[in-house]
């Protein structure tokens, strides 16, 4: 049987380049080589396209060829540059293994769709929406699930009338770069120039009392997998994923369990949850659903990531794996629904 030729994209521009080359890492010790052909394409932190053997080390600085990904669709598929001649590969599919801007947001979405390549993971809208948490709460809360109370920094000139702590964060960015937990309206200020490092857009949110839980969903539309519930237990501060001098050895603040240490009735109810804000927001392929738990039983939605993390210590992949499925299953389920619109 041939294999299926797929293209793995990572790196990226955004500030979780990093993330996404331990992203791709992870895949490639599971991604099964009897049923695939894989294609390496790393993105420098400066946007060069480069054709290499994996995310290993040293992939940026040598051993590549550039590479672009055509949006021609009479001409498909990598076209590999070479002494002022290109070589076209064809593609069955792609993986695009990034995080954040430009990899989360629809930009790389986009691009796929005019190359009329199948690609893994949500499409351009419900990445546009996810991205963007502001917008992302008010289509939640239309159907019905409780969102935390944000406004628009710009829009709010009187600090005093804030309800303290609240979360300053970019409306659109990932895994808490720039966010910053206030305290106080003299702490405000600082915390939307931090946050203005990352997004011209920044949010300002009531703290939701509760347990931090998160669900892994798989699948399209009617027909969900999803994963066991985790919980994030914090000693002090706030979850700071991918922040940590060594992340793989564990984080100084927080503990994630799975499976979550709730009752069987809230796990049931956070599940529930997530498919309806998974569905709500139009979300295919995959995508981890961060919640509240609250000590009256509400789930309220956080922030869905629509590429989450795949690293060895990330919470997407042990959650699925508490559920029964191992990361190279998981892998062929997203393939299969980017090719097909069903797992086979």
């Amino acid at each position: 049987m041939n294999r299926i030729r797929i293209g793995i994209i990572f790196g990226g521009t955004s500030e979780e380049h990093p993330v996404s080359i331990k992203s791709a890492q992870e895949v490639a010790r599971n991604l099964d080589a009897d049923k695939y052909e894989a294609f390496w394409i790393g993105i420098t932190q400066g946007g060069a396209w480069r054709l290499c053997a994996g995310p290993g080390d040293g992939w940026e600085t040598g051993g590549y060829r550039p590479v672009t990904l055509s949006p021609d669709r009479s001409v498909p598929g990598l076209h590999v540059l070479e002494e002022g001649r290109y070589e076209v590969i064809d593609l069955d599919v792609v993986l695009p293994v990034l995080h954040g801007r430009h990899g989360e947001d629809g930009a790389m979405q986009g691009l796929l769709e005019l190359s009329g390549i199948p690609y893994v993971g949500c499409d351009v809208p419900s990445s546009v929406l996810c991205i963007d948490k502001s917008l992302a709460y008010t289509v939640v809360a239309a159907a019905g699930i409780a969102t935390p109370t944000c406004r628009v920094a710009a829009e709010h000139q009187n600090p005093g009338e804030l309800n303290y702590p609240v979360f300053v964060k970019p409306a659109r960015s990932g895994s808490s770069f720039g966010v910053s937990k206030v305290s106080g309206p003299e702490e405000l200020a600082s915390a939307v120039e931090v946050a203005r490092k990352y997004d011209e857009k920044v949010l300002i949110e009531d703290a939701v009392v509760g347990s931090e839980v998160g669900c892994a969903v798989l699948g399209n539309e009617l027909e969900l997998t999803v994963g066991e519930v985790d919980q994030i237990t914090l000693s002090h501060g706030f979850f700071r994923i991918h922040q940590e001098v060594d992340p793989e050895s564990g984080s100084e603040n927080s503990t994630v369990t799975v499976p979550a240490d709730i009752s069987p009735d809230a796990r049931e109810l956070v599940q529930e949850t997530a498919k309806a804000i998974y569905r709500a927001l139009a979300c295919r392929g995959l995508a981890r659903v961060d919640m509240f738990l609250t000590d009256d039983g509400t789930v309220a939605l956080n922030e869905v990531n629509t590429f989450p993390g795949l690293t060895a210590y990330s919470r997407y992949p042990r959650m699925m794996a508490a559920a029964g499925l191992s990361f190279a299953e998981v892998l062929d389920r997203a393939v299969s629904l980017a090719m097909t619109g069903k797992v086979q």
